[in-house]
C-alpha cells in the first residue's frame, strides 16, 4: 500500500542544498496521525486505512464523533452484547479524517508519523484551494477580454458572445463563463521530498501545494513515474 499521512500547511520558505542551490519548499506539519479504522474486504467490501489528524476538544465533538474513537456505554450497545464490538482507537476526537485505499499492516490505535516518508522521493498532496468567490472570465479562465479601443463601450472585461445563432439556438454545456472560483479539491502531483524532520513532525516538499497557510492536506506517496 502506498504510504500516506495527514497534515497542515505551515507556509513556504527556501532551503539550501549541499551544492548551495536555493530550493523553494512548502513546510507541512505532517502527523502524528491516529489509526481510527482498518477496512477489510470481508466486512466493508474494500481495503483501506482510516486515519485522523489533530485532536478536537470533547466539548465541541458530537456524540457520534466521540463514539467513533472510544467506547461509549448506551442501551443499544448493551442490547448487542452478543455482537463483537468494533475495535476503537481510544483517543480524542479528530478534526481531520481521511481514508487511504489499499491493503495495510497498521492496526487500530497505532500512530503514524512523518517517518513513513523516509526514503520516499516524491509525494502527491491533496488540499482545498483558496476560495475566491464569484470571479469573472478574465480571472477565472484567463480570457483576454475585449479591445481597449474606441467603439468598445464598458465591456473591456466581458466574455463576449456565448450563445449560438438560430441553430441550435442554445448555449452548450461547459461553456467557460463567470462563476464560483476556487474552494475546490486540488491534487498537486509528483512533488519532490526535500527533507523529513521526524523530531518536529515536519515534511518539506519542493514547490507549492494547494490551500492557504493552516489548511488541512493529505500527503501520499506518488504513483507517477518520473
Amino acid at each position: 500500500m502506498p504510504r500516506g499521512i495527514l497534515g497542515r500547511k505551515v507556509g513556504m520558505t527556501q532551503v539550501f542544498l549541499e551544492d548551495g542551490t536555493a530550493v523553494p519548499v512548502t513546510v507541512i506539519q505532517a502527523g502524528p496521525c491516529n489509526v481510527l479504522q482498518v477496512r477489510t474486504q470481508e466486512r466493508d467490501g474494500y481495503e483501506a486505512v482510516q486515519i485522523g489528524f489533530e485532536d478536537k476538544p470533547r466539548r465541541l465533538a458530537i456524540r457520534s464523533e466521540r463514539g467513533h474513537v472510544a467506547k461509549l456505554d448506551s442501551k443499544r450497545q448493551k442490547g448487542r452484547a452478543s455482537v463483537e464490538p468494533v475495535a476503537k482507537a481510544d483517543c480524542e476526537p479528530q478534526k481531520f479524517i481521511r481514508e487511504f485505499r489499499g491493503e495495510t499492516a497498521d492496526e487500530v490505535g497505532t500512530k503514524i508519523t512523518v517517518s513513513v516518508f523516509e526514503g520516499i522521493d516524491a509525494v502527491d498532496v491533496t488540499g482545498t484551494s483558496k476560495g475566491r468567490g464569484f470571479a469573472g472570465v478574465m480571472k477565472r479562465h484567463n480570457f483576454q477580454g475585449q479591445r481597449a479601443s474606441h467603439g468598445v463601450k464598458k465591456v473591456h472585461r466581458h466574455a463576449g458572445g456565448t450563445g449560438c445563432s438560430a441553430s441550435p439556438s442554445r448555449t452548450f454545456k461547459g461553456r467557460k463563463m463567470a462563476g464560483h472560483y476556487g474552494a475546490a479539491q486540488i491534487t498537486t502531483r509528483n512533488l519532490k521530498v526535500v527533507r523529513v524532520d521526524e523530531e518536529n513532525n515536519l515534511l518539506l516538499v519542493r514547490g507549492a501545494i494547494p490551500g492557504p497557510n493552516g489548511g488541512f492536506v493529505s500527503i501520499r506517496e506518488t504513483n507517477r513515474l518520473r
